[in-house]
């Protein structure tokens, strides 16, 4: 099991006591806002979720609970190589911790992962997810419309990717 430790974080994999914390997280309208599914209405919905990021077969992605404190405070990874995606619950914004995590997660998936590209999709409404994986080095590589469909309506998305050899050359002193 693979653990990834920043300044503050710790990465980790996923285990049957986050439930609680996720379902927190899910089923928060402010943290789901911008996520592919609506939040999560009860625990059984959270532990199908739960078990398919514990299930993620090696060659086809890795997934880490974030922990700050010993807390886990949401998720970072690439559920499918090469997608990356991330949430943290909204008590932890705004101090640069998914940034922490991401560039934790982009590492790995560059190194070990021996990725050449990681990819994003962003709902186009969700600006701090957009300017954060910009400030990574991700570039806009196209718009689709109408890719999740969500209580209110449909979301589109933007799609980001960022090269190994880009991350390479901004991870240098």
């Amino acid at each position: 099991m693979t653990v990834l430790v920043t300044e503050r974080l710790r990465l980790r994999s996923a285990r049957p006591g986050d439930l609680a914390a996720f379902h927190a997280i899910l089923s928060d309208v402010e943290a789901t806002r911008y996520w592919s599914t609506p939040p999560h209405r009860d625990l059984e919905q959270t532990r199908i979720w739960l078990d398919s990021m514990m299930s993620i077969p090696a060659d086809e992605g890795v997934d880490f609970v974030v922990e700050l404190a010993g807390e886990a405070i949401g998720k970072a990874g690439f559920y499918r190589w090469p997608e990356v995606g991330f949430i943290l619950a909204p008590k932890a914004w705004g101090r640069g911790l998914a940034r922490e995590a991401m560039a934790a997660v982009l590492d790995h998936g560059f190194g070990a992962g021996g990725l050449d590209r990681a990819i994003a999709d962003v709902d186009p409404r969700n600006t701090r997810s957009l300017a954060l994986l910009e400030r990574l080095g991700f570039v806009r590589t196209g718009y689709r419309e109408r890719t999740f469909r969500l209580e209110d309506g449909w979301a589109d998305s933007v799609d980001l990717a960022l090269s190994r050899a880009d991350w390479l050359e901004r991870a240098r002193p």
